[in-house]
């Protein structure tokens, strides 16, 4: 017992590199996405492209990565999708076209990361019970911390070496954790079959028929919506607005917002859980007021003359950008009975992520016409209205579907 007990936090430690990794593989292409555009003479709607496939081809797949998770070792469908996605990363530094960036890095590299996140978390939920709030939490400061160090870190490969070496170090990183993964990682349960699990068709009726769900997952879409967009292009837009080099734009775009966003998650988490006591609506409420408060601070992106306002755009950006994804699953699960959570919640990610898939594109092509600048400020809309969505949610929330669960 007292083994199993140490390993489980050897489990967190794995998953948490893993984690990193799949996070840095993603910003990678957003950092040196200046180089490649110039090197390949690829136009704006085309580096567009190329991330609206990869979060296109990440959502059709999530559903499918979430079912065989429940059948088939996660131990393996762990280290297969990080070989992969991490081999599809390498074979990027030699795609010279948009076609190749569009096999290897979108739909190679998108397809194997679609793979991890469902396995990722039932692993680590499977070790940690008593910890396992503890340890989700821990878990999540990767994501944080992998989007912040990969700018800096792609962008000084990349503007030292070449944009090809970035995603040679950072796929080769990823194969050696793979190994790694092999050789320390055990499954904690029993593989199960498909006939114990729930069907994928009674989720999608329970999913289309509460309204609270539909809600939230336009409200969920509309965040991805802007955090994709965002994460593709600030970037370059540091590095074209003043001149930075790649390692300082990489940094930049990402430390201020990510930072913020930590300690907001935290903050709000805390808060969100002691006003459920009382009103378990609230944490809908808390929601819509992150993203109407953000709008403010995306105007201050889209619109400020110089890198210190930016960078306090960014920061409350982030900040606010925590109340809903503090409340994102908890909402959601009060409102689906327990044995559903699982496949709902990957149809919201897989609608998610196929709506925000298409932002980079739109803004790829909005470039030339207004600006990055006018294409963040236009994203302010989209909060506007997904925070007026929520606060529709509200009335549903307790008129019928959490009364009905509970």
């Amino acid at each position: 017992m007292e083994a199993d007990g140490r390993y489980k936090w050897e489990v967190l430690a794995l998953l948490w590199v893993a984690f990193f990794l799949n996070q840095a593989d993603r910003q990678v292409f957003n950092v040196v996405l200046p180089l490649i555009k110039a090197d390949l003479e690829l136009s704006d709607v085309q580096v567009g492209s190329i991330a609206t496939v990869f979060n296109l081809t990440f959502a059709l797949l999530v559903p499918v990565s979430g079912y065989i998770s429940d059948i088939y070792s996660r131990k393996w469908i762990l280290v297969i999708a990080i070989a992969f996605w991490s081999a599809a990363t390498m074979m990027t530094g030699f795609a010279n076209s948009m076609i190749m960036f569009i096999l290897f890095r979108s739909i190679a590299t998108g397809g194997g990361e679609a793979f991890f996140g469902p396995a990722n978390y039932s692993m680590l939920a499977s070790y940690h019970k008593d910890t396992r709030a503890f340890a989700m939490s821990v878990h999540q400061t990767s994501y944080y911390i992998g989007i912040i160090l990969s700018g800096m870190l792609a962008g000084y490969i990349g503007e030292r070496w070449g944009w090809k070496s970035a995603f040679f170090v950072f796929g080769a990183m990823g194969l050696v954790h793979a190994l790694v993964m092999l050789l320390r990682l055990k499954d904690k349960r029993e593989v199960t079959t498909a006939k114990e699990k729930v069907r994928f068709s009674e989720a999608l009726q329970i999913f289309i028929r509460t309204p609270t769900v539909l809600l939230l997952t336009l409200a969920y879409s509309g965040l991805i919506f802007v955090l994709v967009g965002y994460l593709t292009w600030s970037p370059t837009y540091l590095y074209e607005k003043f001149d930075m080099s790649l390692p300082q734009a990489g940094f930049r775009s990402m430390f201020y917002t990510h930072a913020a966003a930590f300690a907001g998650i935290i903050i709000v988490g805390r808060l969100s859980d002691k006003l459920a006591v009382k009103n378990p609506g609230s944490r809908l409420l808390l929601q819509a007021a992150g993203l109407i408060g953000a709008v403010p601070f995306i105007l201050l992106v889209g619109n400020a003359e110089v890198p210190w306002m930016i960078y306090i755009g960014f920061a409350g950006f982030g900040f606010a950008r925590a109340f809903f994804d503090a409340n994102t699953y908890t909402v959601l699960y009060d409102v689906i009975p327990e044995k559903y959570q699982a496949s709902v919640s990957s149809i919201q990610m897989m609608t998610g992520f196929s709506v925000g898939s298409f932002s980079p594109l739109i803004l790829g092509y909005l470039k030339p016409v207004i600006g990055l600048s006018g294409g963040f400020s236009l994203l302010a809309v989209v909060w506007i209205f997904c925070g007026i969505v929520l606060l529709v949610t509200y009335r549903y929330f307790f008129s019928h579907d959490y009364k009905r669960v509970h």
